[in-house]
């Protein structure tokens, strides 16, 4: 995988914050190694202004970064997946789709900071912690031996990342 850039697909529920936090993450850190994507099972239909205000807090581009289905990545069309990470538990215990391209799978559950009520501040705080808690997954990723691990050792790497942070 040295030089192949691959597809990545972080999958979430309703697709505003951790996945869209994860795909725009990935693919500004990744620096063109990864094309990168977000879903939802039931997507909201939109960002979540907090997720947003973060990233372009952290001079994170923002374009294109959408709340959409997961039936975008499944059907005739869709890119070959390298690579399927699921963000939330409620979403990882869900009958996915069959993604094209065999995609290795991990999941890297994080707690959703939407569901955070208290003052603006506690709800700032738990969107900045999900962010930092994915940055530091995918540091962990991009920091891996991509060309010298296969199969299930890269497998098991993934799912290994998937508890650090938590």
């Amino acid at each position: 995988m040295n030089d192949k850039v691959c597809n990545v697909l972080f999958i979430c529920t309703g697709n505003s914050a951790r996945s869209i936090f994860a795909e725009a993450l990935m693919r500004h850190l990744g620096h063109g190694r990864f094309r990168v994507f977000s879903a939802g099972s039931h997507p909201k239909g939109e960002v979540a202004p907090r997720a947003l205000a973060i990233l372009e807090q952290w001079r994170i581009p923002t374009d294109g970064l959408r709340s959409k289905s997961w039936d975008e990545f499944s059907g005739p069309g869709a890119p070959a997946l390298d690579f399927v990470f699921t963000v939330c538990d409620a979403a990882a215990g869900e009958v996915c789709p069959v993604w094209q391209g065999q995609p290795m799978t991990a999941h890297w559950g994080v707690p959703d900071p939407s569901a955070v009520d208290g003052t603006d501040a506690q709800k700032d705080k738990a969107f900045t912690d999900a962010a930092m808690v994915l940055k530091r997954r995918i540091e962990l990723m991009l920091a891996l031996p991509m060309d010298r691990l296969a199969g299930l050792s890269l497998e098991r790497e993934l799912d290994r990342i998937g508890h650090a942070g938590a």
